[in-house]
Formats: structure tokens, sequence, C-alpha cells
């Protein structure tokens, strides 16, 4: 058990995108840091996502223009922070003349009231003025402007339907959702955060004007105090407000579960589509890990238990006959290879609808006891760093000795290279380790970047790196994993770290996961010293 004595700054519940990423900016300014997280690194929402930074177009119809200008400007900062695992996409909007809004947006009540006759179809010119709008609200420099296609003319318009004549193609970024957080945390523990995963807090009372926090892990139970805590427990935000913190309170989240699903691969090129329809609702298409298709999201209210949520019949036939829509040849039940699905813990503001909630975050500050209590309620991947220095600008007053902020453009482990030089990267990755193929040497740069290099230092063939695992996935890999990205079994290897779980079978899973609870016990999670001894050799080479 901790000793009373082992005081924190800050000691925060939950390990999803938010809680590390207050972790992360609050340890770099100096500041004492706890985290503990239930399971896995990002086993829930922050896994869960379209796996987009963007600035949310629809969000436009809402007049929620703070919140996409936000969005819109954190785009190009991430991007460049961590170019292995966030890249620039093009994306493809079919019009047709049948589009529609939703009936309850700002937008679509206001275009009701000034143009009755347009019966809630949506103009070109207003998808035109708001893509104007997407494109310089947030001071682009690296992304591409909006432009109009010929679908008839452009490889765009091959896969869909003949009536689709005419497209807007504007762009948004792509982001490995879960890796973002296994960074987040990691570069916070490089810098002196405690990470503890697998381990859940009991109790949080305040005792002598500070956080006196109960938990319980692999290592037992245990206490520690810190001056503050903070509540990033994403949909079980309000369950720690009410049963771990037992503090009153008024304010709570409504649970929107978003859908998706995983198909073969519907078409060649790498744009995705942004789907509008007639029902007022929009998805995408997206080119998925080579070989496949993602498309999603469904809103709908989520009443169960966060772990619980699954993408249901419905919601997987919904997106394939919304899909189908679009798409020349049907979008069928046979074309599913795997569905994922996460709770959003949205603030509940009293929306009619759950596509209508608001996306925004919400920070509220308890001091009622004494020591402050931060609760964080919503926001979206995209928004993340900025979150975090808001978080910590609430808690300012309370830490006056914390350095001011840093995290913008601050490259995440493996990002401190160019925004466009993964091809290079690739290139000489390859030419140091002629064993790799094109297709393994790139998946390496997108989840080591620059220190891809280091994971492969001394191996002149693939025996050197140890077990192979099938999928090109090694026991060096997966040691570099336990070690530097908190992965304990396998699934949080072939599902959040990767998504090798694609191409895996059951059985290479299992084997995986003997393996690693095996080395686990046996290694402690670190690298044989062999493995050590080589990458220390190649670094001083």
């Amino acid at each position: 058990m901790a000793t009373q004595s082992e005081e924190y700054d800050l000691f925060i519940i939950g390990g999803g995108i938010n809680g590390c990423g207050i972790a992360r900016d609050a340890t770099g300014r100096g500041l004492r840091v706890a985290l503990a997280e239930q399971g896995d690194l990002a086993q829930a929402t922050s896994s869960a996502s379209t796996k987009l930074f963007h600035g949310g177009l629809r969000y436009l119809e809402y007049f929620e223009f703070r919140l996409v200008r936000e969005a819109l400007e954190e785009r190009e900062t991430l991007l460049v922070a961590m170019p292995h695992i966030s890249w620039p996409m093009r994306f493809v909007l079919p019009w047709h003349a049948e589009m529609r809004f939703e009936s309850d947006t700002p937008t679509s009540r206001l275009l009701s009231r000034v143009m009755p006759w347009m019966k809630g179809r949506r103009p070109s010119w207003l998808i035109r003025l708001g893509l104007f709008i997407y494109d310089t609200l947030g001071g682009r420099k690296i992304l591409p402007a909006t432009r109009t296609l010929d679908l008839a003319r452009d490889p765009a318009g091959v896969p869909l339907q003949k009536r689709f004549r005419h497209a807007y193609e504007y762009s948004d970024c792509w982001v490995e959702d879960a890796k973002l957080v296994s960074l987040n945390a990691r570069d916070a523990a490089e810098r002196g955060a405690r990470v503890m995963t697998q381990t859940r807090v009991t109790s949080a009372e305040r005792v002598d004007g500070l956080w006196q926090v109960t938990t319980d892990g692999a290592e037992g139970r245990q206490t520690f105090r810190a001056r503050a805590l903070v509540n990033a427990g994403g949909p079980w935000v309000e369950d720690v407000i009410r049963n771990v913190a037992r503090i009153n309170s008024t304010e709570g989240v409504r649970l929107v579960r978003g859908s998706h699903i995983v198909t073969k691969k519907l078409y060649d090129h790498d744009r995705c589509y942004f789907f509008q329809g007639i029902d007022g609702r929009i998805i995408f298409a997206i080119p998925y890990e080579q070989d496949f298709t993602l498309i999603g999201t469904t809103d709908k209210d989520h009443a169960g238990a966060p772990k619980d949520a699954v993408c249901t019949d419905e919601e997987r036939d919904y997106l394939l006959a919304f899909a189908s829509q679009y798409f020349d040849r049907p979008v069928k039940r046979d074309d599913v290879v795997w569905t994922y699905s996460g709770v959003r813990p949205l603030y509940n503001d009293g929306a009619k609808s759950a596509t209508a909630a608001t996306r925004d975050y919400v920070l509220s500050l308890d001091t009622a006891g004494g020591a402050p209590l931060l609760n964080v309620f919503g926001g979206k991947i995209t928004t993340y760093r900025r979150l975090a220095e808001s978080a910590l600008e609430r808690l300012q007053p309370f830490f006056p000795q914390a350095k001011a902020p840093w995290t913008a453009r601050a490259p995440l482990p493996g990002g401190n290279f160019p925004h466009d030089g993964v091809g290079t990267l690739v290139a000489d990755l390859r030419s140091r380790h002629a064993f790799l193929s094109e297709a393994w040497a790139r998946r390496l740069v997108r989840a080591y970047g620059a220190e891809a290099a280091t994971l492969l230092a001394g191996a002149a063939s693939a025996a050197d790196l140890g077990r192979d695992f099938g999928a090109t996935l090694t026991e060096a890999e997966v040691r570099w994993l336990m070690k530097h990205e908190f992965a304990r079994r396998a699934e949080d290897v072939v599902w959040r770290r990767t998504k090798l779980g694609l191409r895996l079978s059951k059985e290479q899973i299992a084997a995986l996961d003997a393996f690693m609870t095996g080395a686990g016990a046996a290694a402690g999670h670190v690298s044989p010293a062999a493995h050590d001894e080589r990458i220390k050799s190649w670094q001083q080479g």
C-alpha cells in the first residue's frame, strides 16, 4: 500500500484521451501527476471514434462556430505534432437535388422561414457557403482548399450511382485514435507522471484540505493524496461524481452511442466520402487499413452500461442501407467483417435528439469542500489538447507555480519529423532492413514514426525480431508496446495499439495473449536485455 505521504498535485481518473491529454500537459508544466484507468488506455470511447481530426462540418448547421473554429485550428497543430499517426485526407461530398436538413437544426428552421418553397431541401449554394466558411474559419495553411468535382470524369465518381453528377471535395485529417491516447500517456510518464492501468478508483474524499484517493489494481489496494482531483471518466464521469466522490450534483451526461461497420474494400482510390441522407443525417465512408472500408457513425441514445455498447443489428442495417443509397453496388451484410461501438459522454444540455446534443466540452469546477474537483464533460478528440489547456487554466489559481502552456506543435513520441516525411522514413527503414516489405515498413512508420528505426535496431532479418505472431507482428514489437505503451493483453495490441485483429485468427490472438501474460510476469513488461543491448549498440553506432 502506498503511504499517506505519497502526495501529488493532480490525481486524474480516466485513461481516455481527455485524461491522458491533461496528464501530459500538467506534467510538462512541472506538476506531480498520477492517473488511474480502470481498464486499458482508450478502452472505451477514445478507441471507438470515426478516427478523424475534423472541424465538424455539420456542426455549422447548429451555429457551433466556436467549436468548429477551435477544431479547425487544431487540425494542423496536431498534424505537425504527430505526422506518423495523423495525415491529411480528402473528403468527397456528392450533391443531389433531394438533399434535406434535419428538421430541428437552427439552419433548417431559418431557411424554412426565409425560403419556405425549398421544403427542407439543401441547396448547393448553401453547401458551398458552408465549405467556404470551413476553409477559412480555422486559418488553414497546410491542407488544400475545397474544389468542385465532375463525377462523370473524376475517379471518385466510379463507385457511385450515376445520378450523382457533381460533388465538392474538402480537407480533414485522419488520426489513429487509440494510439493518440497511449502516446500521450507515454509522454506524460516519461515526463514524470505515474500512469496506472487496470486500476480502479474505489473512493475519493476530501481530508484535511486534500483529496484522499483509494485505488484497487494489480498492486493491490493503495491510497494517494492530491491537491486537486480531475474527473475525466468519460461515460463514467457521472458515476465518479456520485459514487466515488459522493457529491450531490445536478450536472450529468447524455450517453450517445456511435456505431461503425468495417467492410471489405468498396473502392480503389484513397479519398473518403461524406454522405448526406434524405433524413438529414450524415455518415462517412473511409479507406481503412489498406484492405477495408470504414462506415459510420450512428447517433443513438444509450440506456445501458457504457461497457455494453455494441453495434446493434438495426444500426448495422441502417448503415448498410444508408451507404447503398450512394454506392452503385449495394453494400450487404456479407461485406461486413467487423463492427464496433462507443458511447459519447455528451454534456446533458436538454437537446431533443442525440444528433442535436452539443459536442462541445464543459469543465465544471467544484471547490465547495476545499480541495478542487474538476469534472470533464463531453469533448471531441480533435480538441483534446485545447481541452487540456482549458482544464489547466481553470486549475491555475491552485497551482501558481505551474509553467506556461507548451503542447502546441510539441511532437508526441516518434513524431519529430516533417509532416510530409513519412515516405522518406519508409524508404530509409527499408534501406536499413532489406527484409521489410513496403506494407510492413509503412505500417511500422505509421505506428512508431521516427522510433521505428529504434524498434528494429540491429535486425538483419525477420528472425532477429523474435517470435512471429502473424500479420507482421513480431516479438520485438510486442515487447516494445508492453514496455513503452502500457499494453498488457492481446486485445490491447491487436485492437488498440494496432488493428491487426482484422488479419489475425482467434488462435493467433490467443497465442499472443498467452505470450504477453507469461512474458509480462517474467519480464515485468521490460524488453529482454539482449533487445535493449541491440538498441543501445545501434544508437551508439
